[in-house]
């Protein structure tokens, strides 16, 4: 049975999400300033696993993450020593011009190490405080007032941060009783979900109370579950204008952390929900931490949000590709351009806005070449071997032989300084 006619012939679009309106951070160190929330762009946020005693291992661990794309990196602040190594670790940064802003983690003891290591707390650029993990009983108050002086004294940031693996256990328990009262009580996990926002939002108001700008709070909520962490933050959203940092906590390993991850987040950055993210994945054995940054970045690019890294687009292949030419061309390619990046930010503006499209035959090889800014049809099973190339949406050059890889890696490189290194020479 066939369709009815339309008469619908209006276009088809769909707009990039209206970011939700928040107050707007200043996170510094010296004379440098990142802003975070209101109109800035959504920040990607990792955090090293070095012991951070280990002041250079731990700067060398910090500089992967930023030259990967980390514009804020968390480093654990847990003891004395490491407290000690937070200025050293600066320095150390500074000396290999790597302009990005640390941030202190603290738990259990933070009131402590922020008062008695001022060094520490001035070269920090922000603290991040759990609640759940400040004190108990009137220590809590005590403690957490502490850390809150410690960041008006310094003009610091604070992210509030709460985790459900480590919730306030006598706010829990509260709101709990609170509920078993009730005539219809809550699912236990909706409870759960309360407490979580509950806890952030009175430790907001508390920091406020104690002199700390509300544009300087940030947020968050972490759970480890994709329906839980859209709920929570969906209620977050519409309850304050802090600032909002995003996460799934515990995410997992390799692909199941990646999946989880972009689905919870990119739903609420796709509703405009979120300032900063952090992808928290479990390395694989032996692969590189920068790998939670790749995600976090390929999230935001892939919902048109931010452009980091020139776009790679290539078949998956089928029977027509019985030859891996194009595959091997299409990883050569974005390896290569995703390694130049931290050079040609400054060298070339713009450049992470560049589409290239690897084809692997002429069923779609041409038409995605054309709508990239350069990219080639390589030949498929039993096609002529030859491999057109397209500049700007026109066909420019037919390439054949052996050395087709290389010359089309010379020609992306040309392309590359013709069309953005005039930018830099305008300037």
């Amino acid at each position: 049975m066939s369709n009815p006619p339309t008469n619908d012939d209006s276009p088809i679009l769909a707009e990039l999400p209206a970011k939700r309106p928040t107050l707007q951070a200043k996170i510094r160190w010296g004379d440098r300033v990142v802003t975070l929330g209101g109109d800035a762009p959504v920040r990607v946020q990792s955090m090293t696993n070095t012991d951070t005693v280990q002041a250079i291992e731990t700067a060398i661990q910090v500089k992967e993450l930023a030259l990967a794309g980390s514009e804020l990196v968390r480093i654990t602040v847990n003891t004395p020593e490491a407290a000690q190594a937070v200025p050293a670790i600066r320095e150390q940064l500074d000396r290999m011009g790597i302009d990005v802003p640390l941030i202190g983690d603290f738990h259990y003891n933070g009131h402590t190490l922020l008062t008695q290591y001022p060094d520490c707390a001035a070269a920090l650029s922000k603290y991040r405080i759990n609640p759940g993990n400040v004190g108990k009983g009137d220590k809590r108050d005590r403690q957490f007032a502490q850390m809150i002086e410690a960041a008006c004294r310094h003009d610091k940031a604070v992210r509030i941060g709460v985790n459900w693996g480590s919730l306030d256990q006598e706010l829990l328990a509260s709101m709990m009783d609170e509920n078993a009262r009730r005539v219809r009580p809550w699912d236990a996990k909706a409870v759960m979900y309360q407490a979580l926002v509950k806890s952030a939002l009175q430790s907001a108001d508390w920091a406020r109370e104690l002199g700390l700008p509300a544009h300087q709070i940030i947020i968050s909520c972490k759970v480890s579950g994709v329906q839980d962490l859209i709920t929570v933050y969906r209620a977050l959203a519409q309850r304050c204008d802090y600032a909002l940092h995003l996460g799934l906590t515990e995410a997992g390993m390799g692909t199941k952390g990646t999946v989880a991850s972009a689905v919870a987040m990119g739903q609420l950055l796709q509703q405009g929900i979120g300032d900063t993210i952090r992808v928290s994945l479990t390395p694989q054995p032996g692969e590189s931490r920068t790998q939670e940054v790749v995600v976090a970045l390929e999230i935001l690019q892939a919902l048109g949000l931010r452009n980091f890294n020139p776009s790679v687009t290539a078949c998956p292949g089928c029977g027509r590709t019985t030859s891996t030419t194009f595959q091997e061309l299409a990883k050569q390619i974005d390896d290569h351009l995703r390694a130049m990046m931290p050079v040609w930010r400054t060298r070339y503006p713009g450049v992470e806005n560049m589409k290239v499209a690897v084809m692997g035959c002429i069923v779609n090889g041409p038409g995605e070449s054309k709508h990239a800014d350069i990219g080639i049809s390589l030949p498929g099973t039993g096609e002529a071997p030859a491999a057109p190339v397209f500049i700007d949406g026109q066909k420019a050059m037919t390439l054949r032989g052996e050395g087709i890889v290389q010359e089309f890696h010379k020609i992306v490189e040309g392309y590359i300084e013709r069309r953005f290194g005039s930018v830099t020479a305008a300037h």
